[in-house]
């Protein structure tokens, strides 16, 4: 049997949802957590795959101010348009977001874990931040696009781990010793953006139609931790467009989680002192989303 470039409402496995756009009624299988897709005929179909967004970098208290905790790095954003699949069925894997780092062990955040649609398409899981810990040997984690580095690990994490054409993200930011605010995660269309006197925004994230036939933006860079220093703004960095969460505010601020579904990156943890019992902690990555497309006739 040949290539079918539309649907039948019999053949393909799974719940759906449909719209109309240019002329064109598409056929959307969306998944918001892993499962299988099955076809009883060869199709074409158009893949959005974002893996789970890295955690933001933890902070530890003590006697006076440290840096705060970088924003954790988007997971990677890939599509995939025109797919020729053959009948079968097809493992389908949704990322989860990595941990956030803890505000009592001053921990980097971990990596996102990576999105598949068997092994058509697959994206990387996002790096993990770098904690605000001047005793940590942490420091901020590759990915999908990288984590976010903090005072005292200053350099951010690489974009692009999978090696992908066009990239499936970038860098995490890079964070000097003034200010001690950490840097925001890299994004899908952007870098982090740097801390230093002020804290990093996450870098932004992408944009994708095949959900709903409007755009929607994923893969966000999660934001930097407010640092304590005198020199420091106290001001939070915001989260990359496309999920990602803000920085924790300085003295009482955890970082925001990344949104679920899109892929963002966590919020750093921000700088803070003993007398903040168990200390801020930082946002945990959003989970990531397969989209899978196919066009009716």
């Amino acid at each position: 049997m040949g290539v079918h470039g539309g649907y039948y409402s019999s053949g393909i496995s799974g719940t759906f949802t449909t719209y109309t756009s240019g002329g064109v009624t598409y056929r959307v299988h969306t998944f918001l957590s892993s499962g299988t897709f099955t076809v009883d005929y060869p199709v074409k179909c158009d893949v959005l795959v974002v893996a789970g967004g890295g955690g933001g970098g933890g902070q530890t208290s003590g006697g006076s101010y440290h840096g705060a905790g970088g924003g954790g790095g988007a997971g990677g954003f890939r599509t995939s348009t025109s797919n020729t699949i053959g009948a079968g069925t097809y493992t389908v894997t949704v990322g989860a977001g990595g941990a956030g780092g803890s505000g009592t062990s001053g921990a980097g955040g971990t990596v996102g874990a990576d999105s598949s649609f068997g092994t058509v398409l697959v994206s990387s899981g996002g790096g993990g931040a770098a904690a605000g810990n001047n005793n940590s040997p942490d420091s901020a984690d590759a990915g999908g696009s990288g984590g976010g580095g903090s005072r005292e690990q200053a350099s951010g994490g690489s974009g692009n781990a999978g090696s992908y054409s066009p990239v499936e993200g970038y860098a995490g930011g890079a964070s000097a010793a003034a200010g001690g605010n950490g840097s925001g995660g890299g994004g899908a269309s952007a870098v982090g953006a740097n801390g230093g006197n002020s804290a990093g925004t996450g870098g932004a994230g992408q944009t994708n139609d095949y959900r709903t036939g409007s755009n929607v933006t994923y893969a966000g860079g999660g934001g930097g931790g407010a640092g304590g220093n005198s020199e420091g703004s106290y001001l939070a960095g915001a989260g990359g467009s496309g999920g990602g969460g803000a920085g924790g505010a300085v003295d009482h601020g955890s970082g925001a989680n990344g949104t679920a579904n899109t892929g963002g990156g966590g919020g750093g943890a921000a700088a803070h002192r003993t007398s903040d019992v168990g200390g801020p902690v930082a946002g945990t990555g959003g989970a990531g989303i397969v989209v899978i497309r196919l066009g009716a006739v």
